[in-house]
């Protein structure tokens, strides 16, 4: 990959950084470290309340619209377009991340924001979220050395219901038509849960809180990401190669503004 500078967005570009600009990875920043439903929406809204100063770096899911999706369909031969399906843009990131094992850290690591706008940010807390699995985060604990960790975990029941709940337009898999919902017919993730979580999801379903086929799409989003990223390995990899630069915390035992108590001590240590 070309190390040019090449403008992505105002303000933002990759590559090397020319007069006036500043890479990423000379610039202090908190990383969250988590799959879809753990909590990291509702961690950055706690951290905002608590410590007011806090400037959002483009997110995964931007930088994948910017800078991945684009670089891989460049592969193809095909013109940059918008990738919604969920499935999709997996089979995107897992791409750029068998010619890239950094996958979106490596990406991110690329990126250079103009002095102007990081100085936005100057004496606030800057934040990405976030990174997932193994790869990424043995890339960014050993390339990004001014970067802080924050792992956010969360049960997958507890994330389904939390997909459910949050009705992203974002969170869908392919078409998504009304219908019954039936575990035998789930021919992924039906194993991530026990026989009472399967009762207890389904149960939304027959109260009326969700649709059939919609419950099926949060499942497969989950079922997906655990096929593409495990949330222990990296755990695991930060505990060892970033000790004193990562926290891990249970979302589910502990409330938002607990998390980003946590987080905001990580961030000044």
């Amino acid at each position: 990959m070309s190390v040019e500078f090449e403008p992505l967005a105002d303000g933002l570009g990759v590559g090397s950084p020319p007069t006036g600009w500043v890479a990423i990875v000379d610039m202090p920043v908190l990383i969250l470290v988590g799959v879809t439903g753990v909590g990291k929406s509702t961690t950055v809204d706690a951290l905002r309340t608590r410590i007011g100063g806090i400037s959002l770096l483009p997110n995964r899911r931007k930088l994948a619209d910017l800078l991945v999706i684009p670089t891989v369909q460049g592969w193809d031969g095909d013109p940059p377009a918008m990738v919604t399906d969920r499935r999709r843009r997996f089979d995107y990131t897992g791409r750029y991340r068998q010619r890239y094992p950094g996958g979106l850290a490596h990406a991110f690591s690329r990126l250079v924001l103009q002095k102007l706008a990081a100085a936005s940010g100057s004496g606030a807390l800057n934040v990405f979220d976030g990174l997932r699995g193994a790869d990424e985060v043995t890339y960014a604990a050993q390339s990004l050395p001014l970067a802080r960790f924050a792992v956010l975990n969360a049960p997958d029941v507890v994330r389904v219901e939390r997909l459910v709940q949050r009705q992203d337009a974002f969170d869908q898999v392919g078409e998504n038509t009304a219908g019954r919902f039936c575990w035998g017919e789930m021919a992924e993730g039906r194993d991530l849960f026990t026989r009472d979580e399967q009762d207890h999801l389904s149960a939304l379903v027959s109260r009326g809180q969700v649709d059939g086929a919609e419950l099926a799409a949060r499942i497969a989003i989950v079922a997906a990401e655990r096929r593409n990223y495990d949330p222990h390995a990296a755990v695991e990899i930060l505990r060892a190669a970033a000790p004193e630069r990562t926290v891990v915390v249970d979302t589910t035992t502990h409330a938002p503004d607990e998390v980003a108590a946590k987080l905001e001590r990580l961030a000044a240590s």
